[in-house]
């Protein structure tokens, strides 16, 4: 390899054989479908998803990394590149009509605010697999009462169904990571199981009440909901955000959407 990795885009290439295939057939590449990788790379991947799929888009950040992988793969006519930054890029224009199943090797940098952009289209998503810092797919696939489950957890799951695959060991990578990776599958739902009146609500609701972890809900959504509105609702005011169920954050941002705010 003679690229070297760039800290400031988050590289870590992926070059176990046994986890990249390990990867394929949990991905299961199908000849009628469109795809799209996020950060190639190198093309470990890619050249595993080219001839498997009807069409394969890949969006890499770093421009050196272009020409590589336009001259590995230029000659497949299902191959299409795209220089560009995955958190401003507009997946849903790929689309046309058809879902698109997204892929990636995520920089551990932005991760979490790339999930909410991608999670921003997701009408044009049929599912996302994904190699996320171990940490973080934990986070998404905890649940109430777990010390990773936070706003992060709540607001992935209302828009998908989250599903943890199989963790993967820094030797996978060069350079290795100081953490365990994870692969994580994300298929998003056509209807949230429980949809809120207002999903900015929700999200604006969620976030204050996890902005003070420690703080009891009557403290922390103050300005959102008094205590008896949140009493009213059969929840107890002095419970922390992290023992509330996505149907109990759903009822509170409900009620805080059509209630007047709360001045005291």
């Amino acid at each position: 390899m003679d690229h070297r990795p760039r800290k400031r885009f988050g590289q870590n290439f992926l070059h176990d054989r046994g986890i990249i295939e390990r990867i394929v057939r949990a991905i299961r590449p199908q000849t009628d479908q469109h795809m799209v990788e996020i950060g190639p790379g190198l093309g470990a991947l890619t050249e595993h998803l080219v001839d498997a799929v009807q069409r394969l888009d890949v969006v890499e950040l770093d421009r050196d990394l272009v020409p590589r992988l336009q001259e590995r793969f230029g000659d497949h006519k299902q191959f299409h590149i795209h220089n560009a930054d995955a958190l401003r890029f507009d997946f849903a224009a790929l689309s046309q009509g058809e879902k698109l199943r997204v892929v990636g090797n995520l920089p551990y940098n932005i991760s979490t605010p790339l999930l909410f952009h991608l999670l921003e289209q997701h009408s044009a998503i049929r599912d996302m697999y994904f190699m996320l810092q171990l940490e973080v797919v934990d986070r998404l696939a905890a649940q109430p009462g777990d010390d990773d489950y936070g706003r992060l957890s709540v607001m992935i799951q209302y828009h998908c169904q989250v599903d943890k695959l199989f963790t993967v060991p820094p030797g996978a990578f060069t350079p290795a990571p100081k953490v365990y990776s994870a692969i994580v599958r994300l298929i998003p739902h056509r209807t949230p199981p429980h949809p809120a009146r207002n999903e900015k609500m929700l999200e604006r609701v969620v976030a204050q009440a996890f902005s003070q972890r420690r703080k009891t809900l009557r403290n922390t959504l103050k300005g959102l909901l008094d205590a008896s509105a949140i009493e009213a609702l059969g929840i107890d005011g002095s419970r922390r955000p992290e023992t509330l169920s996505l149907v109990e954050f759903v009822a509170l941002a409900d009620a805080a959407s059509i209630l007047p705010p709360d001045n005291g």
